[in-house]
């Protein structure tokens, strides 16, 4: 039996999200447009669960490119009401729409000149008829077996304001750049937001040689930097980039014998190394990294226009960093 009711919840609650799709119409039109060209900021105001949905609302319509914040109605009544403002939009979300915290906002609301956007299940309840526009998120029933707990009814709200934060999302041309804007500490925007500079290492921390030093030479910059290769530069001056020597190649050699350690790093470094510019994205950079053929490289230098030496990116650095 319990299995049978967490079922039937689901069933219900999906229908009751069905059951929206007609009601994306001219009303959620006006809303839509209403938002658009708000100067100000959609305050979100529920109380119980349709707070928790509206807190929810709020926060999917800030994240979308929609300034927007929750106030909580009870306080609302003592004083928060300040925070609104005439060039603010109110979305008030009450199920039956006769909540009396929520209601008690409307005289405040009407005086001050703030349009009114109602959430609720019944059209002919106080909220609605006092509201600008009305979207309708009524349900056949709960989901509860009970018919007390808001289940089907706060899915069918949630689901609604997502509907119309995908909405301005697309009408704004809300971009992936724009998301990551908003989170710069997730893991979209350590992707879209950090560039190869932002993680390189550069100045007194990169390694160094020219070609007519040793192999010995450039191993103890190798083990001194602690990055696993060593940049070969025409000259510490010019720092232009000749070529690179990491410790997987003197590994390799090693196999063969000791010898090449005495003789210039010009034997045995790669010339024309692949390179990266320090404006690319970091993500960009990982992305090289690991489909360089024939296999994947560790550590990539960091080149300016003149193909001067400026940086050293290593893939520890990237995953370090969470760009994944």
């Amino acid at each position: 039996m319990p299995i049978e009711h967490a079922r039937a919840c689901l069933e219900l609650e999906a229908e009751a999200i069905r059951a929206l799709i007609p009601r994306i119409n001219e009303q959620f039109t006006i809303a839509m447009r209403m938002i658009i060209n708000c100067s100000g900021r959609v305050v979100v105001s529920g109380m119980g669960k349709s707070g928790i949905i509206g807190k929810k609302i709020a926060a999917t319509l800030a994240s979308t490119g929609t300034p927007a914040f929750f106030l909580h109605p009870a306080e609302g009544i003592h004083g928060d009401l300040g925070m609104v403002t005439a060039h603010d939009i109110v979305l008030a979300i009450s199920n039956s729409g006769e909540t009396n915290e929520v209601i008690g906002l409307l005289p405040t609301l009407k005086r001050i000149g703030t349009p009114i956007i109602a959430m609720t299940g019944r059209a002919k309840s106080t909220l609605a008829q006092n509201a600008d526009v009305f979207l309708d998120v009524a349900v056949a029933k709960e989901a509860c077996p009970l018919g007390l707990a808001p289940t089907a009814s706060t899915t069918a709200t949630l689901a609604m304001g997502d509907a119309l934060a995908i909405a301005l999302l697309s009408a704004r041309n809300f971009t992936p750049e724009d998301f990551a804007l908003y989170h710069p500490g997730g893991a979209l925007g350590r992707k879209l937001l950090l560039t190869v500079e932002n993680v390189m290492h550069g100045g007194s921390d990169l390694p160094a040689v020219t070609p007519d030093k040793t192999v010995k030479e450039a191993l103890f910059s190798i083990t001194a930097q602690g990055l696993g290769a060593v940049l070969v530069v025409e000259s510490l001056a010019s720092m232009k980039l000749v070529g690179l020597l990491t410790d997987g190649d003197i590994r390799r050699s090693l196999e063969k014998g000791h010898d090449f350690l005495d003789k210039p790093v010009a034997g045995l470094m790669t010339r024309e190394p692949r390179t990266i510019t320090k404006d690319r994205l970091a993500a960009q950079a990982l992305n090289f990294m690991e489909k360089n053929k024939p296999r994947p490289i560790t550590v990539l230098p960091v080149v300016d226009s003149e193909f001067r030496a400026i940086g050293i990116i290593h893939l520890t650095d990237l995953l370090r960093q969470g760009v994944v």
